[in-house]
Parts: structure tokens; sequence; C-alpha cells
């Protein structure tokens, strides 16, 4: 098995290609060149700040600090979450829909990591538990930011049907039931299109590490077959969760659609 470390004038080099893109934007008008430059920074600065704090879980392997780190990323995923809704609830409620709804898939995760046996030792192993836990708490954030938009998005723009629908005797689960399908559809199809083209398209990054670690390949492809699976049940579990819970929140128990309970909508 080999090794080697990445310089910074590598890294440095492959920095540029963001600056290209930023440049393309401007070019074209895009309006996207200062978020992409803010992202990069963001992920650098991240990563970065993340390298030191898995240098010191790595060294105090501890249910606590573990959980700790663990809440962390469940509550920055929350906010990251509600941060992606053009037209959040209000009050919070896309915070604590997202963060709730991704502590569920975690939690999934790692019941069904512990029962299959997926990586040696306690589950609360920093070394095996944070990246399992990263990697599904990534995509099941991007599934429920994905669902929740699109059912503000439709729900506003649907608003005289849906009103029409429960003037004429439905309940609010069949009104909505348009909004909620098409939400449900958006924040499953990336995970969908990703399975589809995984191994024929591009190698996932787990099997990629792993078989540039010197594992072989028939063992790196189990591993991601499993990864794969936890990820895409957790996703869709926490986006459905997510959708139907904020559908609940835009009416109310008399069957009356509540945009009211919706923020403004965000500009860029």
């Amino acid at each position: 098995m080999t090794s080697f470390e990445l310089d910074f004038g590598a890294l440095a080099a492959a920095s540029a290609l963001i600056l290209i893109n930023a440049g393309l934007s401007l070019a074209l008008e895009l309006g996207l060149a200062r978020r992409l430059l803010v992202a990069a920074l963001r992920m650098t600065v991240q990563l970065a700040l993340i390298g030191l704090v898995l240098t010191t879980l790595f060294s105090h392997v501890s249910p606590l600090w573990t959980g700790l780190a663990a809440l962390a990323m469940i509550g920055f995923g929350g906010a990251e979450i509600a941060s992606r809704i053009d037209r959040p609830l209000a009050g919070g409620w896309s915070f604590g829909l997202g963060a709730s709804c991704i502590a569920s898939s975690a939690l999934v995760a790692l019941v069904f990591a512990l029962g299959a046996r997926l990586y040696p030792g306690a589950w609360y192993d920093p070394r095996y538990a944070i990246p399992l836990l990263g990697m599904v708490l990534g995509n099941a954030m991007t599934g429920i930011a994905l669902g929740l938009n699109t059912l503000t998005q439709a729900v506003t723009a649907q608003k005289a049907g849906i009103e029409a629908r429960l003037a004429l005797g439905d309940d609010r689960r069949r009104a909505l039931l348009g909004p909620v399908r098409q939400a449900a559809r958006n924040a499953l199809l990336p995970t969908i299109n990703s399975m589809a083209a995984t191994g024929l398209v591009f190698l996932p990054g787990m099997m990629t590490g792993q078989i540039l670690a010197g594992a072989e390949p028939g063992a790196a492809v189990k591993y991601q077959l499993m990864v794969m699976f936890l990820i895409a049940g957790c996703t869709g579990v926490g986006a459905i969760v997510a959708i139907l819970s904020g559908a609940a929140r835009l009416t109310d128990a008399r069957h009356r659609l509540r945009l009211d309970r919706l923020a403004a909508e965000r500009r860029d």
C-alpha cells in the first residue's frame, strides 16, 4: 500500500480552474462569480479546520467527542438546508425540519452500518463513524433542501388551484398531492441519477480512495455498494419525511392553506 502527499503548488494549480469558471461567469454575466469564489473559499477553510478536528478526534477516541462532532455536523447541515430554500418556512421551521430529518438519516445509517459490520470497532470510532456520517448527511442534506425548496415554490405557484380543491371538498393531503409528488421527485432524482451512472460514468469517492490506497477492486466495490445503498435509503427517508412535514406545516387542522407560515422570498 502506497501513500503520498500533495504539495501546495499542485493545489494552487488546481484552484486556478475555479478562477477560470469565475471569469466565464463574469464574461457571460451569469451572476455566479462571487458565489463560486465564496463557496471555494468556504470549502478550503472548512476542510482545513475539519482536518485539525479529525486529527484531534482520532487521538481521543470517545463517544462524547464523536457525539459532539456529529451534533455539530447536524446543526450545520440544518442551517445549510434553511439557507438553500428560496422561501423558507417562517420561525426557524426550515432549520428544525432539516436538522431533525438529517439526524434521523444519520441514526438509520448508523444502525445499518453496525448491523452490516461496515467498519470494525466501536460505533463511536471517529476514523470510521465521522466519514460515513459525512457522506450520508451531505447527500441527505441536498435531497431535503431540494425537496423543501420545490415544495414551497410549487405551493406558492399553485395557490389558486390548491385553494379551489380545498373549497370543493378535498382534504389537505389530496389538495397538496401534486406539489408533494413534484418535491419528492426533485429530491430523489439526483440520487437516482448518481446510482444509475455509478461505475459506468464515474467511480465514487470512497471506492476511488480505497483503490488509490491499495485495496482490491472487488472489496472496494462491495464497500461502495453498501455506502450507496445507505445514502440512497437515508436520503429518500429524510427527504420524504421533510416534505410531508413541510406540507403539514403549510396547512392546518381545518384544511386551510397557510402561506402566511412562509417567510419572505430571498433575493440574491
